[in-house]
């Protein structure tokens, strides 16, 4: 869909060095919207828009397959003129790969970030993602080619974990710096930490205090109150969230829990643009975790097609479409039968 994308340039105000520039001015975080493998696509990054969010990430995209391939171009990215602020995440392990990719993107997102923390074996191995934390030379190297290019044209991000020794992690985000990075994403665990082990907060905090580019943190936000909670404890720029959005994407609103609105948004939205079935299942089956009885969530799981889950809800929740009176508008769970 690369065809239908914004015409005429991307909006400056949409740019994300100004965006965290705007949101100082402010004296608030920026809300950042993380990348998900396979769950980051158009339907829902354009769903959390709607909910504060600043900044939004697609999922990370393999550069060596994008360039090469037309298809993989075809179903990895999509976009339209309402989809920004947008950063495209690219997994790269070389110049060549990463400089393509970003001509072939560059009029279509307001910046690009590059993985450098992916923790998956796959990747490691092929020297993407978390292998790159031991090669700050080549991630120096990759980062101030692309700027040398582009320049302030197409901002540059790197998402990076913490090393065991905060100095390291220190000296490659100097690395960055003096290649010309616009602005860095720190998650707070390092590359073998378990998810379960709490993020770093302090470790990020150092890093902010001798970084001279904004620091975005990233790891633990599930909410509002928590995005808050971690930018006064580190001093970063903004906070990124990727399970808590995934789960509630309204958080950054301010919702505790997804609101009813919400869902009725994503499924004009995945039904408008197209969303594979089981993504979209999967989407919908996190916002309503919690919120509807076991046996029913049971039941929205093993629904087997788009057309049973569109029954499954009409069946068991007023579920309102574009035009309907307040649709997109309510907050609790509407049902239209009394729920098992």
């Amino acid at each position: 869909m690369l065809s239908r994308a914004i015409m005429g340039g991307r909006k400056a105000e949409n740019n994300p060095v100004k965006i965290i520039e705007r949101c100082r001015k402010e004296n608030r975080p920026v809300f950042v919207a993380g990348p998900m493998v396979r769950y980051s696509k158009l339907p829902f990054r354009q769903l959390v828009r709607q909910y504060n969010a600043d900044i939004v990430y697609t999922p990370m995209i393999l550069a060596r397959e994008f360039v090469r391939n037309g298809n993989a171009r075809m179903s990895d990215f999509s976009t339209n003129w309402q989809d920004s602020s947008l950063i495209l995440q690219i997994g790269a392990n070389n110049v060549t790969d990463l400089v393509r990719m970003c001509e072939m993107v560059r009029p279509f997102v307001d910046g690009v970030g590059l993985n450098c923390g992916c923790p998956i074996k796959d990747q490691v191995r092929e020297g993407i993602g978390a292998a790159l934390m031991s090669k700050k030379d080549l991630v120096a190297d990759m980062i101030r080619t692309v700027k040398e290019k582009f320049g302030d044209s197409l901002p540059v991000e790197i998402k990076i974990r913490i090393h065991k020794d905060i100095n390291e992690t220190v000296e490659f985000v100097r690395c960055a710096e003096d290649a010309g990075v616009d602005f860095i994403t720190v998650h707070g665990r390092t590359q073998n930490t378990k998810s379960s082990v709490p993020a770093d907060l302090d470790k990020i905090r150092i890093i902010k205090e001798h970084a001279r580019v904004p620091i975005i943190s990233n790891g633990d936000c599930r909410s509002l109150e928590d995005a808050y909670r971690i930018y006064k404890k580190t001093g970063c720029n903004g906070v990124m969230a990727v399970r808590g959005v995934l789960y509630n994407p309204a958080m950054f609103a301010g919702y505790q829990k997804t609101p009813w609105g919400c869902v009725e948004l994503f499924w004009d939205y995945f039904t408008s643009y197209g969303l594979p079935f089981r993504l979209a299942q999967h989407h919908l089956s996190c916002m309503l975790e919690g919120q509807i009885p076991k046996a029913l969530h049971i039941e929205l799981n093993e629904t087997n097609s788009m057309v049973e889950m569109v029954d499954f809800f009409d069946n068991y929740f007023e579920l309102r479409r574009r035009g309907d009176k307040n649709f997109g508008q309510r907050i609790g769970l509407s049902y239209r039968k009394v729920e098992k």
